[in-house]
């Protein structure tokens, strides 16, 4: 069976997550009634990391297999018409050998997160970001981020819920910008690591926004993630400001 790795977008908004459930709707369950629209009959598909109720992405993967061979720009133009009205694209398709697994053979991923500091509601970027009414500091942000870069016991910072083996992980980057918009003053949290645990970059952020309004120090950061306990943490910041942005492979497949 031909296998064929897709890249994605999708507005998490209206769905449950990534994973199927039943009664509820989701992105995987979209694209797989679309493969069941092309190709009658169930369908699986295996993604790079399973996005929470809300969060978005722009450059999510994941692999699927099909009974005949598809040229790939068919393929997503055919996904595309039937995933309508859905807020999910395919943006890319390509063949993969029948071991590629977006998952498995996946060496990085880089996720977004976007506060707006602004006293008004949000119109435009509602859904999209956590917008916050009060000043961040960002050197205050960045001296915190700078505790959690490296490898680490990040349990403090780990769902309750997480089924990972372990707590032990590497992070490669957390980089912090500061972004005069039309929308108000937009503070970017870039996060890249191999893999990452359940809620870790929403725990990151939210501990990091406590810290920018002035409430924790940035040492307070390095002290809950020595402590390895998840009441040290600080809030989890909200789904909707959070974006999968890209899944890193030896051999990206797109090109």
């Amino acid at each position: 069976m031909p296998r064929y790795a897709l890249k994605i977008e999708y507005h998490g908004g209206p769905f449950s997550g990534w994973q199927r459930q039943a009664e509820q709707p989701s992105v995987q369950g979209a694209i797989e009634a679309a493969l069941s629209r092309l190709e009658p009959g169930e369908h699986t598909i295996a993604a790079a990391g399973r996005t929470d109720a809300g969060v978005h992405a722009r450059g999510q993967v994941c692999h699927c297999d099909l009974s005949r061979d598809w040229d790939a720009y068919r393929l997503s133009e055919a996904l595309n018409f039937h995933l309508k009205p859905a807020p999910v694209a395919i943006v890319a398709a390509a063949p993969v050998p029948d071991d590629w697994h977006a998952r498995f053979s996946a060496v990085e991923r880089r996720y977004l997160y976007r506060i707006i500091s602004r006293r008004a509601p949000l119109t435009m970027e509602a859904g999209l970001v956590w917008r916050v009414n009060h000043a961040l500091d960002l050197d205050a942000m960045r001296d915190g981020a700078a505790h959690l870069l490296g490898l680490h016991d990040f349990t403090t910072f780990r769902s309750v819920a997480c089924q990972a083996k372990t707590p032990v992980k590497s992070l490669d980057a957390l980089d912090i910008a500061k972004v005069e918009t039309d929308a108000g003053t937009e503070f970017q949290f870039r996060v890249r690591a191999r893999s990452f645990l359940h809620n870790q970059v929403r725990s990151f952020v939210g501990t990091l926004e406590r810290v920018g309004s002035g409430r924790w120090t940035p040492d307070a950061v390095r002290d809950a993630l020595d402590a390895k306990d998840r009441s040290a943490c600080g809030p989890v910041a909200p789904s909707q400001g959070l974006a999968l942005m890209a899944v890193g492979y030896p051999s990206d497949p797109f090109v």
